[in-house]
């Protein structure tokens, strides 16, 4: 095969199985089918693994066959840039692949894994330069009521573990506009301005309906789509003139 290239290959188990002896099959017979459909020539060829031919194909191994065990230990298979035709086999053209097991790919990993990195140190860069109402609103959405009774050196600490434990989810809060209004809902319904109640939210003094929550509606995303309408903006600068 064109562009293959020549180098230690590593087989990993999927769904993080480690065995401490798991087999694959290495040649097709009744029971396990191991065949690969040639587009090319249009027919089925059948796989065999043979430890003295160069070819996973049969119907291109010489002479006689000897038969080879694949064998996964501990959940990885290492096999070494000499034995080609196996590499092949699993790499290429064995039915089980990406079923069963799959090929670790370190440039990809090592691809991954910076991406996360960078993903990490922009969360920590941005939690790190947060005013304490913009850490406490990041928070609030995160933990919900448990920020009022923490201190601001506890806010600010929590907001940075919180961007180095899950950066994504953190970044994708900080892009949300809604992050500050669902944060605002949360802490009115705390210092007891308004309610929910069956659904909706209500003036926590007189129990009149502001909002019904739609059904399957997340309550605190809802009001925050709410608080943006004719209605909710009065609402909202009421709130804020009342919020501790």
């Amino acid at each position: 095969m064109e562009n293959w290239e020549i180098k230690d290959r590593v087989y990993i188990l999927k769904g993080n199985k480690s065995p401490l002896l798991f087999t694959l099959p290495a040649k097709h017979s009744r029971a396990k089918s191991l065949l690969w459909f040639d587009e090319e020539k249009g027919i089925q060829r059948e796989l065999r693994y043979a430890t003295n031919q160069n070819s996973p194909f049969v119907d291109e191994q010489k002479g006689p066959a000897t038969l080879g065990h694949i064998f996964f230990r501990n959940g990885s298979l290492m096999v070494p840039k000499q034995r080609v035709a196996l590499q092949k086999l699993l790499s290429l053209y064995h039915p089980s692949k990406n079923k069963l097991y799959f090929e670790k790919d370190e440039v990809k990993e090592a691809s991954l894994d910076l991406n996360y990195f960078e993903m990490e140190l922009e969360a920590l860069n941005t939690a790190s330069e947060l005013s304490l109402d913009e850490a406490e609103a990041v928070l609030r959405v995160e933990i919900g009521g448990d920020v009022k009774n923490m201190t601001s050196k506890e806010i600010k600490r929590d907001v940075i573990l919180f961007a180095r434990r899950n950066p994504s989810l953190f970044l994708k809060l900080m892009a949300d506009d809604d992050t500050h209004l669902r944060s605002l809902g949360i802490k009115a319904v705390e210092d007891g301005i308004i309610s929910l109640k069956d659904n909706k939210f209500v003036w926590a003094s007189n129990g009149k309906k502001l909002m019904a929550v739609p059904f399957d509606e997340q309550p605190y995303s809802a009001l925050a789509s709410w608080f943006k309408t004719d209605d909710g903006m009065q609402v909202l600068e009421s709130i804020q003139k009342k919020i501790k």
